[in-house]
């Protein structure tokens, strides 16, 4: 029996493209929605058949509004896949929201009003999807019925779209003329674009491929817990990314010191390798000085161990970031002070805004480029007084600040 393997992806687009309509026409049509959902839904709409869209805008402040205001993350499954998928709000002032969903995203969805063509926020939402490193971009281009279902209008904004990925490394561009509200493309092909050769919004999620991480990445392993057993120590976690196998020579990060792994247990079970996102328990051939924050890695790429830390970040929280600010930054399952050099010739940064940020860490950490990993090229700053998450930062190691 074939593995059904999991696609986390978001969605994104500026406000009334019809993103929330969008999803809610996939899970109708996907057969994702309980008997019970659907009927709440065509007592709340006010037209002639089930108002799609409050599919995904479930809170009441949300239909209120007439906007989607926080990430909501949906739960869906075809014969071919499941999906995991965080439908983020469309208004710049959002624009952590975005940041949130499209994280640990596999896909965005990037959606364009057919009217109004590629604007600022469209830019903006392809910028994060860069930014992020989002192997997969979809580029749906909605409200086709609005203007004739005119192949020029979808080719004109597919090519200017095209254009201004490839300028910001974007991998890959999918596009892709839909009309949430009629159907068209989203899950079903569209009769009135037989123009349009390519798969439907679904046909593209069900075959896009899905890996944990690329085959070559480093073997990283953030140690979370220490579990001692008589005179055995066990190291548990999540792999971060890459590969680990019994009989890896392996480093602990920072001390340095090295040793093998002579067992690998997943859920209890003996096996002889570990692979990206299990979470596992390891036995090393020596007794080391472990503890929970250290990183295991194993191969020839090292991570740099540096207490100088250069990053592109979005601020969060509503308190701004400054120079001179003492912060805790949490890598992994290690969290050391730091103090806030430069943000790129800015005095700060407000909620939602993107930059570049130098950091003075008061130990040294292992960094990967976030190029290279997204786990382990990641962090959180976190306001020492209260706790509270204030900027998500994105590891650059070599980029000018």
């Amino acid at each position: 029996m074939a593995t059904v393997d999991t696609l986390r992806f978001a969605t994104a687009g500026s406000v009334d493209d019809g993103k929330s309509t969008l999803v809610g026409r996939l899970l109708h049509d996907s057969k994702s929605v309980l008997a019970d959902q659907l009927e709440a839904v065509r007592r709340a709409s006010r037209g002639e058949g089930p108002d799609l869209a409050l599919l995904t805008d479930g809170l009441r402040a949300e239909r209120e509004q007439g906007i989607t205001i926080d990430v909501a993350y949906r739960y869906f499954a075809t014969p071919r896949r499941r999906f995991i998928l965080a439908d983020t709000p469309g208004h710049v002032q959002y624009t952590r929201n975005m940041v949130t969903g499209a994280s640990t995203a596999e896909l965005t969805v990037v959606l364009v009003d057919a009217r109004n063509g590629v604007v600022e926020q469209t830019r903006r939402h392809a910028a994060i999807a860069a930014l992020l490193r989002v192997p997969h971009v979809v580029l749906a281009v909605n409200k086709m019925d609005l203007v004739g279902y005119q192949e020029g209008v979808f080719e004109e904004i597919a090519e200017e779209f095209a254009k201004y990925a490839i300028e910001l490394g974007v991998p890959e561009v999918t596009a892709v003329p839909v009309s949430a509200l009629a159907g068209d493309n989203v899950v079903e092909p569209s009769a009135r674009m037989d123009w349009y050769g390519g798969p439907t919004v679904l046909e593209h999620l069900e075959t896009v491929p899905v890996a944990a991480g690329p085959a070559d990445a480093p073997a990283r392993f953030p140690v979370q817990y220490v579990i001692r057993h008589g005179e055995r120590r066990y190291y548990a976690g999540q792999v971060a990314s890459g590969v680990l196998r019994v009989g890896d020579r392996v480093t602990v990060h920072p001390s340095g010191e090295t040793s093998e792994i002579a067992g690998i247990d997943v859920l209890g079970t003996p096996a002889g390798a570990a692979h990206a996102s299990q979470s596992v328990s390891l036995r090393l051939t020596d007794q080391r000085d472990i503890a929970r924050g250290d990183l295991i890695t194993a191969g020839v790429d090292a991570p740099t161990l540096t207490q100088d830390v250069r990053a592109a970040v979005c601020h969060l929280a509503d308190r701004p970031l400054a120079t001179g600010d003492r912060v805790l930054l949490r890598h992994g399952t290690r969290t050391v002070r730091a103090v806030v050099r430069d943000l790129g010739g800015a005095d700060r940064l407000a909620v939602n805004d993107l930059g570049r940020i130098v950091l003075r860490t008061a130990e040294p950490l292992p960094l990967d480029d976030y190029a290279v990993s997204r786990r382990t090229g990641a962090f959180l700053l976190i306001d020492p007084a209260d706790g509270a998450t204030l900027t998500a930062g994105m590891v650059a190691l070599t980029a000018p600040v």
